[in-house]
């Protein structure tokens, strides 16, 4: 099978890490890709939004099925494109990935469906959560536990602009639980948290994510499936009776309230860094997973249970997520790497055949073994193992859950 991938962070590079791995993929390409995902393909320098250029592309390619990581392009109506061109997508259409791209739709969405939501609130006082309503790239929720909080995170959202949603603050801890669907059916992938802020002891403001580790203690199979269950099979039955089955990966963002799990979000991928931590756990034939999904193929059983332990530390640049980085020279991945580490990519490029940083979060590296124990030590080694001028990462992912 021919696979395009689209997209070029860290998530891509551990789909295509994964996806390689497997004996029916005949071709892997991607657009635009990074170094890491050129090591393993060929990448093409089309933009991750261009519909039109990536359909060309898997016309001149021969593309059996194309498999989209961004949520932006898929809120663009990228996969619609694609499907009107012939071609077979993993990823929902623009009007299901609004489940990501409006807050206020995916709230419409759950409420219709009988899921359990934090409640809207019609006056911002705190405590409370302040988000913008469309895509922020992972840094558009502003808890607000005092009026100065709330105040800053007031015009942090609205400077991104679109409409606000107020919603009341839920206490717990938050896990990431993911599916993957076929506008039906939901086959569920290991739970996984992840690390949202920036420093140490979740202080600093909110990133993209700082770490992940998978699986989540207390949560195997069969809890994930409850989860599914409780949220993603009733949101995929009330999409499909809107006319809009959702094809793709669907990840909740579930808050386990003292009430019970209630879902903050909703969102139309696979999640960065989670996918990093989830995919090197996930036994069976994922390609051949992805295939069926975007034929309305999905069988309940498509993947055996995972197993093993994973921990992704994410090595940022030392301004992120205010700052990003470029040109600084990358040293010690294939020494990581030797080591035994999982290293994806992030936001790097090649300067002159030399590695560089090329954006905020710049690599991920991920380590697995039997244990969370185990598994967090092997990221730790591989990440002290790489340099470059201003990296900083947070010492903390999975210290508590490594303990327990």
């Amino acid at each position: 099978m021919k696979v395009l991938l689209v997209g070029s962070g860290g998530r891509e590079h551990a789909l295509a890490w994964r996806l390689a791995r497997r004996d029916g993929l005949v071709e892997l390409h991607a657009a635009p890709g990074n170094p890491g995902i050129a090591a393993l393909g060929h990448c093409h320098p089309v933009r991750a939004e261009d519909g039109e250029g990536l359909l060309a592309l898997a016309g001149e390619l021969g593309i059996d099925l194309v498999v989209v990581g961004p949520e932006v392009p898929l809120v663009a109506g990228v996969a619609d494109q694609l499907r009107r061109g012939g071609i077979a997508v993993f990823g929902p259409s623009a009007a299901a990935a609004r489940i990501e791209g409006s807050k206020s739709f995916a709230k419409d969405v759950m409420t219709a469906a009988g899921v359990p939501v934090a409640e809207a609130v019609s006056v911002a006082r705190p405590p409370c959560v302040v988000k913008a309503d469309g895509l922020a790239a992972g840094k558009g929720v502003f808890v607000c536990r005092t009026r100065d909080e709330l105040d800053a995170g007031l015009r942090a959202a609205s400077a991104l602009g679109g409409q606000i949603v107020i919603e009341e603050l839920l206490e717990g801890d938050e896990i990431s639980v993911f599916a993957l669907c076929d506008g039906h059916t939901a086959v569920a992938l290991p739970a996984a948290q992840d690390f949202k802020r920036a420093f140490d002891g979740d202080e600093g403001p909110n990133t993209g994510g700082m770490g992940s580790y998978s699986p989540v203690p207390g949560w195997g199979p069969a809890e994930v499936e409850e989860a599914l269950d409780l949220a993603h099979r009733p949101v995929l039955a009330e999409l499909a009776a809107r006319g809009t089955p959702f094809v793709g990966a669907l990840f909740a963002g579930l808050m386990l309230t003292a009430d019970g799990p209630k879902v903050l979000e909703f969102n139309c991928r696979f999640g960065d860094p989670e996918t990093q931590s989830i995919l090197p756990l996930v036994e069976g034939d994922l390609l051949g997973a992805l295939w069926a999904a975007a034929r309305g193929e999905l069988s309940a059983n498509a993947l055996p249970a995972p197993a093993g332990s994973a921990v992704t530390v994410v090595l940022a640049a030392g301004g992120y997520p205010e700052a990003g980085d470029a040109g600084s020279p990358i040293d010690g991945v294939a020494e990581a790497g030797a080591a035994g580490a999982l290293v994806f990519h992030a936001g790097t490029a090649l300067r002159d055949g030399s590695l560089v940083t090329n954006g905020g979060r710049i690599l991920g590296v991920t380590g697995v073994a039997p244990t969370l124990a185990e598994a967090r030590s092997r990221a730790y080694e591989g990440a002290d193992l790489i340099s470059f001028s201003g990296m900083r990462y947070r010492s903390d992912i999975a210290l508590e859950a490594a303990r327990g």
